[in-house]
Formats: structure tokens, C-alpha cells, sequence
């Protein structure tokens, strides 16, 4: 017996329901998929210290949940990302970002597993984030929202995936700040994670990486449109500033070698400058364009709020200074995978967590990647990840059962 997402929960028990966007909201507000909505009597604790409520989360799934529940994967979308991991994006019409791992056949194959994602709180995808409504007010929250932390991200997770009654999971996976996520899930619900695959992550944010995001975040609020994060109710938008703070972020995320061999120093449109300050070099081109496509489907506000979220993020801190502490007793499997062109995440970052997990006794197995690819390959076409992955999943499900 199998069981659909239809039986769970009905969209006339008040329980899950579609959007309800109003139809003047700006496009990357706008779901286009299911929303599990928390009324206030079901808040969120968030580590601010703020009892969130109403809220929103917005999800996608795809597979079929088993009849006693035990084939359920949660993925952890990353920064920039959202919860269309399989599904045309309704904003730019592209694929799913993660459809090189996951769908019929592939690693996180959506014939056997019920695959989760869901769109993390203080994002811009229909979830609750610093654009939706202050039910207080009546106008967007803006910089009144509670700041989050990826634990209050894993916390609403938990209440999504007990309100679509599943107890706990066959996996969770995710880069980046996905992985972040895996990490604390493995943390914060050790019972209900049975494997983790944290990718291309750290259990920190690097003081390197903390300064990447402030620029990002000061080239947002350096913008006049920002207005002093009030843009929503001005009627405009901080596109110049949220566009650089993209160009910058994006080249965190690939190596010097695939710039090169995407770009090297050629010229756009020609064979010579023009001695102006226009986009000469195809890397220009290529970096404004980024910026232009990112504001078109992303909130300014919910990028400087999640940023702050992966800034935060230290789980030895949370755990007495010792990182092997959160995982102690845990009965988890892990597989822990980096990149070697990484630089963002290096190997290092990921080394710290399998040697946390060694010392606390857990199972772990660890994957380095040769890739020129950078922080990004997780996202792509790297045959030894898919191979390893689907090495790791296929082994958990048979000692799952599945």
C-alpha cells in the first residue's frame, strides 16, 4: 500500500492549502506550489526570542509516501535557492535546480523515495520572511521581521513534516546552506534522522565568508532604493545593489580554472577594447547578467536576512566549543562530500565534521570530489558525487528496508 499527498492532509481541513497570494504581489513571492499555513496558536519559537505566528512554509514534493511512512527525504535548499528542486521554476521557467540528483532513476530516485522541500522560513518563495505581511501592521515587515537562524529554519521544517505526518526521515541532504541545515537537523532531531548527507558545507561560517556576505549585504543597503529596508511599501526596488551583491556572491561560487575555461580574458562582441567602462570581457557579461536574473526572483531583504542566518551558524558553539558534542549517541548515518576547487566550503571545513562525527562514535562515510568546478558542482554534472550518493542512499535503504 502506498499512500499520495492528497491523503495527508486536505486542503479543506485548513491544514494545507495553495498560496492565497494577493495578485499584485511581487512574481517572487508567489509560490506556484502547496503552503502549510500555522495559525497562533501554532508559533514558531525562534532563537531571537520571538514567538512567530501566523506563519507560512512553502513546499514541493514529489514520489509517493509508503504505507508506513519510512521513505521520506528532506532536501535542504541552498541560499539563493527555494523549494522547486524538481519542478519548473514559476519565476524564470527553468528546470529544478537539483534535477541532476534527484528524479525516476537518479541517485535520489523519485520511484522509491517521497521527496520534501520546503522553501526556509525568512526566504522569498511563499514562505514567512521579511516581504510577507505583518498581520500587526498590514504592511510588509521589512527589517521588523525577527532575524533567523538556520536552527529556527530546521524547527518550522519539523512542524511541516509533522504536519504532513511524517515521524521522521529515511534522509536529508543538502549544500551549502542546505547542508548547514543537515547538520543541525542531525543535531537538533537525532530520532528522526536515520542518514544525513551534508554537501559542499561546514559546521561555520569562515570570518572569509562572513566578509563576502557583508560586502553583498552593504552593497544592498548602500542602495537608495533600499530605503532603509522599506522598498516594498515605496513601490521600488534595491535591484542596483541586490545585482552586485549577486555578481560578488557568484564568483565565490565557481574556480579560477572554470572561469577560465568558460571565459579566459575574451572579449564580448569583438576581438579588442572599446576604452570604455562597459562590459568588455565575456566575464562582465556574464556577472551582470547573473545580477539582472537574480532580482527578478529574489527579495533584497530575504538575502540580507539569510545571509546573517549562515554568518550565525556555528554548531560547536551551540554545543560547549566541542563539535563532536552535537552528535553524541547519534545513530545516524553520514556521508559527507566536498569539493577540491571549493573554496568557499574547502575540504577542510568538511574534514572537521567527519573527524567531530569519528570522535563522537558515529557512522560516516567521506567523499572528496575532484572538481574544477567550485562551490557550484554540487548543483551539476559531477559523476563520482552521483555515483557515491546513490552508493550511500541505496545502502541506507537496505538497512532501512526499503
Amino acid at each position: 500500500m502506498t499512500m499520495s499527498l492528497d491523503s495527508l492532509a486536505r486542503p479543506d481541513e485548513g491544514n494545507i492549502r495553495q498560496d492565497g497570494i494577493p495578485t499584485d504581489a511581487p512574481p517572487s513571492l508567489d509560490p506556484r506550489s502547496p503552503v502549510a499555513s500555522f495559525g497562533l496558536d501554532e508559533p514558531l519559537a525562534m532563537d531571537a526570542g520571538v514567538d512567530l505566528a501566523p506563519f507560512r512554509i512553502a513546499y514541493q514534493t514529489a514520489g509517493t509516501l509508503n504505507a508506513d511512512r519510512s521513505n521520506a527525504v528532506l532536501i535542504c535548499h541552498a541560499l539563493t535557492g527555494d523549494q522547486h528542486f524538481a519542478h519548473t521554476h514559476p519565476v524564470t521557467g527553468k528546470r529544478g535546480w537539483w534535477e541532476t540528483l534527484v528524479g525516476p532513476g537518479k541517485p535520489i530516485d523519485t520511484d522509491r523515495y517521497f521527496v520534501i522541500c520546503s522553501n526556509v522560513i525568512g526566504s522569498c518563495m511563499g514562505s514567512t520572511g521579511p516581504a510577507s505581511t505583518d498581520p500587526a501592521t498590514g504592511k510588509p515587515y521589512g527589517l521588523d521581521f525577527p532575524l533567523v537562524t538556520i536552527r529556527d529554519m530546521v524547527r518550522g521544517q519539523a512542524m511541516l513534516l509533522d504536519r504532513l505526518g511524517i515521524r521522521d526521515l529515511f534522509l536529508c541532504v543538502g549544500g551549502s546552506m542546505g547542508g548547514m541545515q543537515v547538520l543541525q537537523w542531525a543535531a537538533l532531531y537525532p530520532d528522526r534522522v536515520f542518514a544525513a548527507m551534508p554537501i559542499a558545507t561546514g559546521a561555520r561560517h569562515s570570518a572569509q565568508n562572513i566578509a563576502f556576505h557583508e560586502v553583498g549585504r552593504q552593497a544592498i543597503m548602500a542602495d537608495p532604493a533600499w530605503a532603509e529596508g522599506r522598498y516594498l511599501e515605496a513601490g521600488t526596488r534595491p535591484a542596483k545593489g541586490l545585482g552586485v551583491a549577486r555578481m560578488g556572491a557568484h564568483i565565490t561560487y565557481l574556480s579560477e580554472p572554470a572561469l577560465h575555461r568558460k571565459f579566459g580574458r575574451r572579449f564580448q562582441g569583438g576581438s579588442a577594447p572599446t576604452f570604455s567602462f562597459n562590459a568588455d570581457f565575456q566575464i562582465e557579461s556574464y556577472l551582470r547578467h547573473q545580477g539582472l536574473s537574480f532580482v527578478e526572483r529574489f527579495d533584497a531583504n530575504a538575502y540580507l536576512y539569510l545571509t546573517r542566518a549562515m554568518d550565525y551558524f556555528d554548531l560547536a558553539a551551540d554545543h560547549g566549543g566541542v563539535l563532536a558534542n552535537a552528535f553524541r549517541n547519534t545513530r545516524t548515518r553520514f556521508c559527507v562530500m566536498s569539493f577540491t576547487s571549493d573554496w568557499l566550503f574547502p575540504t577542510a571545513d568538511s574534514r572537521a565534521i567527519v573527524h567531530a562525527l569519528n570522535a563522537a562514535s558515529a557512522s560516516v562515510a567521506f567523499v572528496e570530489v575532484e572538481s574544477d568546478k567550485g562551490h557550484d558542482a554540487f548543483l551539476l554534472d559531477e559523476p563520482v558525487m552521483f555515483n557515491a550518493a546513490k552508493g550511500f542512499i541505496d545502502a541506507a535503504a537496505r538497512a532501512r528496508g526499503l
